[in-house]
């Protein structure tokens, strides 16, 4: 099994990379998707949010309203936190179940949007950030998710720097660029991932394939 991480900034088009990797034949363990889920109503999870930020972050069904949670927590370091140390273990032990039930064989993608933020790269055999401008970003957010520009740039900030993803990354994959291109850099890196699946090999500082971060 190989175990990889992939990454990138709100708006940089990971959620497009990753259904194009499973298109490829990914086992996807989707970060967002599981966050959502541990929060659900009636949920241990959803309880203790409720009890960190008050019923005001309760939609009218009793379901979270994720909006209303995000203008508060993004807007403030301290309660990220906070949130982040409700989510992030309930997040982690659903990770790990899906992983385990996955084929040895298997290439594992791990869709997680704070890998940066939270010192996660050692937890993968190879880590993918996809990278855009921050200018293609906010356009993105604010376009196509409909953000003011104000909650847009909040949530940038919110995130590691564009600098610090690319350190940590083992292959790093543009996303300032058409579909085909992005289609035909996603074909390149899946080749790669599945010959190293294969081989069991890592890559480490001196073996990176091209396109990869910073040494």
């Amino acid at each position: 099994m190989l175990k990889v991480g992939l990454t990138g900034g709100i708006g940089a088009g990971k959620s497009e990379v990753s259904r194009l990797l499973v298109e490829h034949g990914a086992v996807l363990i989707d970060s967002d998707r599981i966050a959502r889920e541990v929060v659900a109503p009636g949920t241990p999870g959803l309880a203790a949010v409720v009890d960190a930020f008050g019923e005001e972050v309760l939609a009218g069904d009793g379901s979270l309203d994720r909006p209303r949670l995000g203008s508060i927590v993004f807007a403030d370091p301290d309660k990220l936190a906070v949130l982040n140390a409700i989510v992030h273990p309930l997040v982690g032990a659903r990770a790990r179940e899906l992983e385990n039930a996955a084929a040895d064989d298997s290439v594992v993608v791990h869709d997680v949007p704070l890998l940066t933020e939270n010192g996660l790269a050692p937890l993968y055999d190879v880590v993918i950030v996809v990278d855009a401008s921050p200018r293609t970003q906010l356009d993105r957010l604010v376009r196509l998710r409909g953000m003011t520009e104000e909650d847009a740039r909040a949530r940038m900030a919110a995130q590691a720097t564009r600098e610090r993803r690319r350190e940590i990354a083992d292959i790093v994959i543009d996303n300032d660029v058409p579909l085909d291109a992005l289609r035909e850099r996603v074909a390149e890196v899946w080749d790669d991932l599945v010959r190293q699946a294969r081989e069991g090999e890592r890559w480490t500082g001196g073996g990176r394939p091209e396109g990869a971060g910073p040494e």
